[in-house]
C-alpha cells in the first residue's frame, strides 16, 4: 500500500502538467477543429516527457540533488541563467493561468464571477504550499485529479464511431477550411504542453523532497511510466469528446464550460460533478507545481536553502520567493486578462524554451561523475538525441508560425 501511494508524485505531476487550464481548453479546441488529427502530437509528447522525466528523476535519486541544482555546476552560470530566465518566464505565465483556472472552476460551481475568487485561490495555494506536507499534497490532488477519467467514461457513453476516430488519429490530415500553418501552430502548442519545463523541475525537486535514493529507482520509473501516460490519455479523451460533440456541428471551443459540455450531455449532473472536481484538482495541482517550481529553480540557481519541508527561518528566501510569485500572478490575473489565451501563449513560449531545458538534462544524465554506473544506455541516448533535434526544430519554428497564423486564428 505504501508503494502504491508513492506513485502519486507522478500522477500529480502528470495531471498538473498534461491537464491544466490551457490543456483542458486546447485539447477540446483541437478536437473541435481538427478531430483526432493531432492526437499523434500528444503521443509524441508522452514518449518525450517519459524519456526526459526518467532521466531527471534518476539524476535526483542517484545524486541526491535536483537537476537544476546541477546545471550551473556542470554547464556554467551562463547556460544555467539562460535556462532559468526562459523557464521562469514560462512558469510565471502558467501560474497566472492556473490561479485564474481554479477561479474559473469555482465560478462554474458557484456562479460567482471568477475575478472575485482569484485572491482566495492565491491564498489557498500559498497555504497548501506552506502548511500541507508534500506527501499529503501530492496524494490529495493526484487522487482528486483522477476524477477527469469521467471524460473517458463520457466518450464511451456517447457511443462514437470508433473506427472513424481511430482513422482520424492514424491517418492525420488537415481538415477542409483549415490551413497547414494553423495545424502546425496547434501541434506545437500541444507538444509544448506535453513537455513543458516545470514538469521536470518539479519532478526532480520533488524526488529530493521525498528523499529518493538508488533503492527508489523502481518507484521513480513507476511514477514516470504510469503518471505521465495517464495524463496524456486523459488529454486524448478530452480531445475525442470534443471531436464527437463539436466537430460535426462546426462549434469552436473557447471556455472552460464548453470543455465539460460533452460530459454533461453523456452523463448528466453526476458527470458534471466529477468534471468540476477534476477541473479544480487539475488546475490547483498545476498551481502548486508552478508555485513551487518558481522557488525551486531560482533558489537552486543561486545556491539558497530550499525545500517545502524546510522551515521558513532556514529557507526564508525560498518561501518568500514562492509567496511573492503567487501574489504577482494573482495581481496579473485580476487585470481580467484571458487565462485561456495566457496559457496558449505560454505553451508556445514553452516550446521555444524546450532545448534549453532538456539539453542539460541529457548532459548530466551521461556524466559518470554524478551518475556513476547509472548513466544513460545507448537506446536512451539515441532517443534523447533525436528528441533534442526535434525540440530544436520546434523551438525555431514556434514564434514565426505563431506570428503567421496570428496565434491560430
Amino acid at each position: 500500500m505504501k508503494r502504491f501511494a508513492e506513485i502519486f508524485l507522478g500522477i500529480l505531476t502528470a495531471i498538473g502538467g498534461f491537464v491544466d487550464i490551457g490543456d483542458l481548453v486546447a485539447n477540446a479546441l483541437v478536437g473541435a477543429r481538427f478531430g483526432m488529427a493531432l492526437a499523434w502530437v500528444t503521443l509524441l509528447g508522452i514518449v518525450g516527457i517519459c524519456l526526459y522525466a526518467d532521466m531527471a528523476g534518476r539524476v535526483a535519486a542517484i545524486s541526491q540533488r535536483p537537476v537544476f541544482d546541477l546545471v550551473r555546476e556542470r554547464l556554467g552560470p551562463r547556460v544555467a541563467l539562460a535556462n532559468l530566465l526562459a523557464s521562469f518566464f514560462v512558469n510565471f505565465l502558467t501560474l497566472v493561468a492556473e490561479i485564474a483556472g481554479v477561479a474559473l472552476a469555482l465560478e462554474l460551481a458557484s456562479s460567482v464571477n471568477y475575478l472575485l475568487w482569484i485572491p482566495l485561490v492565491a491564498l489557498l495555494v500559498w497555504l497548501v504550499i506552506w502548511r500541507v506536507r508534500f506527501e499529503s499534497m501530492e496524494r490529495i490532488f493526484g487522487f482528486l485529479g483522477l476524477a477527469l477519467i469521467v471524460f473517458a467514461v463520457a466518450l464511451w457513453k456517447l457511443g462514437p464511431d470508433w473506427g472513424q476516430l481511430a482513422h482520424s488519429a492514424l491517418h492525420p490530415a488537415v481538415p477542409k477550411g483549415e490551413g497547414h500553418p494553423t495545424y502546425l501552430f496547434y501541434g506545437i502548442g500541444l507538444f509544448g504542453a506535453a513537455m513543458t519545463p516545470y514538469e521536470v523541475f518539479f519532478f526532480s525537486s520533488g524526488a529530493v523532497e521525498e528523499k529518493w535514493t538508488r533503492r527508489d529507482l523502481m518507484i521513480e520509473r513507476t511514477n514516470v511510466y504510469i503518471g505521465f501516460p495517464l495524463g496524456g490519455l486523459l488529454s486524448l479523451a478530452i480531445m475525442a469528446c470534443a471531436a464527437v460533440v463539436f466537430l460535426p456541428r462546426g462549434v469552436e471551443v473557447g471556455t472552460l464550460a464548453q470543455v465539460g459540455l460533452p460530459v454533461m450531455l453523456a452523463l448528466g449532473k453526476l458527470g458534471v460533478a466529477f468534471v468540476l472536481v477534476g477541473f479544480f484538482a487539475a488546475t490547483f495541482g498545476a498551481a502548486l507545481e508552478t508555485g513551487l517550481s518558481a522557488g525551486y529553480t531560482v533558489s537552486q540557481y543561486f545556491g539558497w536553502q530550499w525545500g517545502k519541508a524546510v522551515p521558513p527561518k532556514r529557507a526564508a528566501r525560498f518561501h518568500a520567493l514562492v509567496l511573492v510569485t503567487i501574489i504577482a500572478a494573482a495581481m496579473v490575473g485580476l487585470t481580467a486578462i484571458d487565462p485561456i489565451k495566457v496559457t496558449e501563449y505560454s505553451l508556445v513560449f514553452s516550446a521555444v524554451a524546450l532545448p534549453l531545458t532538456y539539453f542539460p538534462i541529457l548532459v548530466i544524465a551521461n556524466d559518470s561523475g554524478y551518475m556513476g554506473e547509472s548513466t544513460n544506455g545507448r537506446v536512451v541516448n539515441t532517443l534523447g538525441t533525436l528528441y533534442l533535434v526535434l525540440l530544436t526544430v520546434v523551438a525555431v519554428a514556434a514564434i514565426p508560425i505563431m506570428i503567421a497564423t496570428k496565434a491560430g486564428l
